[in-house]
């Protein structure tokens, strides 16, 4: 029997330390527990946002494993499954599939800048021999991009690869990326991993996100797109704002993912110190990144204001013009294709 295609929101979940610097498993269970009851369609571990570098290969099969049990098929779980080779990555997809995870992502080879012959001839090998449906990961910021013939052939000749994550924010390559797929895989699946442009590419025609903000608001995530794909527009780009000002505030005031790792904290969950060290200023940022994130999580009912109250009025709000402009950019060109 087919799968459903990947479909909402992933949360790339991250993972809470324990004081010696292991996996908490208890808070990790407490917190995908509160992701589920919040709403969020599916979770998204070992991705970029969850560190997955930053962890043994072991570790890696572990905390898929602890989500796997307690999530317990509610939810479809998306699972990282980069690893150093080829051969390494078609291990962790056998093992994944072991568990039952609904599929894999795997990004394109890192470190190397290798060309598109290359990238292909790598997922086509993951292809002939993974028992898992596979997502292919397009992150060029860190990893070698894969291109739209690239997408394209592997859509064409390769079952089991499903769906692609794209982390460029480049709402011009999705549309591309859909024309050239869709028509002879109508069931292939589109995720954006950029939060700031969520709305406009579910706009043009993407079937959901892997959003890093999710983990942490994740009511504001998935209200953003019951309205959008249910074309409350202006209702939705009021959401956006204030999801592009939240997620701008973690991803551009730290050293990624500590932002986000600062907003989770406050929403209750016992974070711990990362595995990556800060220096004494950068740990004083991050006491001053948290003061403004409780701020802004407070003006949407999800904590208290810090002591001392927050300050009035926000400059740094972002102009609803500029997103206007995209959002109906979007809609003009969906509706002069007749898809709107």
């Amino acid at each position: 029997m087919a799968k459903a295609p990947l479909k909402g929101i992933f949360t790339p979940n991250l993972i809470p330390y324990t004081a010696d610097g292991g996996i908490n498993e208890h808070e990790l269970r407490r917190y995908a527990e509160w992701l589920i009851e919040r709403g969020v369609h599916g979770l998204y571990p070992n991705g970029s946002t969850g560190e997955f570098t930053r962890f043994t290969p072991e570790e890696r099969r572990r905390i898929v494993a602890i989500l796997a049990d307690q999530v317990r098929g509610r939810v479809p779980i998306l699972a990282g499954a980069a690893e150093a080779n080829v051969k390494e990555t078609i291990a962790a997809c056998e093992y994944y599939h072991s568990l039952g995870i609904r599929a894999v992502a795997i990004v394109a080879p890192f470190y190397y800048k290798l060309s598109p012959a290359s990238v292909y001839a790598y997922f086509a090998e993951i292809g002939r021999n993974t028992p898992i449906d596979v997502t292919l990961y397009n992150i060029p910021m860190f990893a070698s991009p894969i291109d739209v013939p690239t997408i394209q052939r592997l859509s064409e000749e390769f079952e089991k690869i499903v769906a692609i994550k794209d982390s460029s924010g480049d709402i011009p390559n999705m549309i591309r990326m859909i024309q050239a797929v869709k028509p002879n895989r109508p069931d292939f699946a589109f995720l954006t991993g950029w939060d700031a442009a969520l709305m406009p590419m579910l706009l043009a025609g993407a079937d959901g996100g892997t959003n890093a903000s999710s983990g942490v608001v994740p009511e504001l995530t998935r209200k953003l797109y019951d309205l959008t794909t249910t074309y409350q527009i202006d209702a939705a780009r009021a959401v956006q704002y204030d999801l592009i000002k939240l997620f701008d505030t973690m991803i551009y005031s730290a050293e990624f993912p500590e932002g986000f790792r600062a907003a989770v904290g406050l929403r209750g969950f016992k974070m711990g110190t990362g595995r990556q060290p800060l220096s004494d200023k950068q740990k004083t940022d991050i006491t001053t990144l948290s003061r403004e994130l409780q701020c802004m999580l407070s003006n949407h009912g999800f904590t208290d204001q810090p002591v001392g109250g927050c300050p009035i009025g926000d400059s740094s709000a972002p102009n609803p013009a500029d997103v206007s402009a995209i959002v109906q950019q979007v809609v003009s060109e969906l509706s002069r294709r007749g898809l709107m």
